[in-house]
């Protein structure tokens, strides 16, 4: 149970924010089918993942077992002829692994060691496969840092330049601001939010400089307040609609929002370079391809219950990129605290995360560029590495707040890279792997029940399906501006 929730609580993150607004955008019942096509499809490669990463474990411990008996067969042997006799077992006993391990009752697939993505990319890709992993891993993270640095001097720009500018009680519904609007005095909006980037940047900056640990009592204080959150937004959209004030008449349908959709959805569905770290550690796996069942079953739920309240309580053209800041307004929420514990909710949350996710990417780059000879030197491994990871997304946030794009492009390519097409290698390589090391019959007790090779042809087709769409809907979009 513990694990459903740690599972539950790593899926729900920022991207559900964004997705109130693809929804409105896209049309209530095209959003619906593909959430749950596309919660599907992220089961399907979770189980691929949990699959591997039993196939990892297995041969790690073989490898393990053969080293034992190489230390013992070293240990007694002697100067006699039954040296040779001894060797001749052993070499026997090489070719006959899954009959010796089935004599020991050991299970080899039993996923007792931690062996992360990387890790099993090393295991399973040649060279090109595992630069071509980290590369992609690189990309999903700026990404990832990129949305973090535009949310929060976004919210805080929102925020403040609504209550200290003309407007005193929050973002208004009916108000489309440009970023050339004052904000407070001869201050625009884009001054302010850039401002608020800076100070961001500086203050969080320092820490992919340096390692991040002991987060723990921070990460379960972000958790709660992200809970906290998502049910006051909730209610207030529910009583909102009970009492006859909804506002949002959302279209069946609109192709145009796809894209954006597609991308937001892929984002929001993203675990599978965390299940190493989540899954690892769950006593029981009996029954975990149930749990991950669940787990999604319940996100999808929340997931719709979150969007669907939002799109009939608010206009689709007053949906902001971050939704919590719909419920910086008067008429929405009473009680100024709540307003502004809403509308601030991002700059809490994502502050904590961003360091943590810094220091990851910092760490992959050190690892696509491994040196051979040793360590890096001083000013390569703390200057030039942090720089590079920092850099690159603040400026990203420097030129565009469009959160909803953001999101969109970074699940639509490095997302689907990570969700779709690393999970589905990995299992068809490690099951290749499998068959070789440990013979035809050998069956993995982690195996995942879409088994047959036809769902990662699918996958891998969906894939492609995702990157063509996306790309060309962006070139069209582009064609006619």
């Amino acid at each position: 149970m513990v694990g459903l929730v740690y599972m539950f609580n790593l899926i729900v993150g920022t991207g559900a924010l964004t997705m109130p607004k693809a929804f409105a955008t896209a049309g209530w019942l095209v959003s619906l089918v593909l959430l749950v096509f596309l919660g599907f499809m992220s089961f399907v490669t979770t189980t691929f993942v949990v699959e591997a990463m039993g196939a990892a474990n297995a041969q790690l411990r073989w490898k393990r077992m053969e080293t034992r008996q190489e230390e013992e067969d070293d240990d007694s042997s002697s100067a006699s002829d039954s040296d040779v006799l001894a060797q001749d077992t052993y070499e026997r006993a090489e070719k006959r692994p899954i009959l010796s391990v089935q004599r020991r009752g050991s299970n080899l697939f039993e996923i007792t060691d931690r062996v992360e993505m990387g890790q099993m990319a090393s295991m399973f890709f040649n060279k090109v496969g595992v630069n071509l992993f980290y590369f992609c891993i690189i990309i999903y993270l700026y990404g990832d840092l990129a949305i973090y640095a535009a949310a929060v001097p976004f919210s805080l720009m929102q925020v403040t330049c609504s209550a200290l500018g003309n407007d005193s009680c929050g973002v208004e519904s009916d108000s489309k601001y440009n970023d050339t609007d004052p904000c407070w005095g001869p201050l625009r909006r884009v001054d302010a939010y850039r401002i608020y980037l800076a100070v961001f940047t500086l203050l969080l900056g320092p820490f992919t400089f340096f390692d991040v640990q002991k987060t723990k009592y921070l990460q379960i204080l972000t958790s709660l307040m992200r809970w906290i959150a998502f049910a006051i937004m909730i209610v207030l959209a529910l009583v909102r609609i009970a009492h006859g004030r909804g506002e949002g008449h959302p279209p069946l349908a609109d192709l145009s929002g796809v894209r954006n959709l597609l991308g937001v959805c892929v984002y929001s569905f993203m675990c599978q370079h965390s299940l190493p770290s989540l899954l690892t550690p769950v006593s029981s796996k009996r029954h975990l391809t149930r749990l991950v069942f669940l787990d999604y079953v319940l996100i999808l739920a929340f997931y719709g219950l979150l969007s669907f309240t939002a799109i009939f309580c608010f206009r689709g053209d007053s949906l902001l990129d971050m939704y919590t800041l719909n419920f910086a307004r008067c008429d929405v929420v009473g009680l100024a605290a709540v307003r502004f514990f809403l509308g601030l909710f991002p700059v809490f949350t994502i502050s904590t995360n961003f360091p943590i996710i810094a220091v990851t990417l910092r760490n992959n780059w050190k690892t696509l560029s491994h040196r051979e000879g040793g360590a890096y030197p001083w000013l390569v491994d703390r200057v030039v590495f942090p720089t590079i990871t920092l850099l690159p997304p603040v400026l990203v946030a420097f030129c565009t707040h469009d959160l909803e794009s953001l999101v969109g492009i970074t699940g639509a390519y490095a997302g689907t890279g990570i969700q779709y097409v690393i999970p589905a290698f990995l299992v068809y390589l490690c099951r290749k792997d499998t068959q070789l090391a440990f013979g035809y019959g050998t069956v993995n007790k982690h195996r995942s029940p879409f088994r047959h090779t036809f769902w990662v042809g699918f996958v891998l087709l969906w894939a492609f399906s995702c990157f063509f769409f996306v790309t060309a809907n962006i070139v069209l979009s582009e064609t006619k501006l």
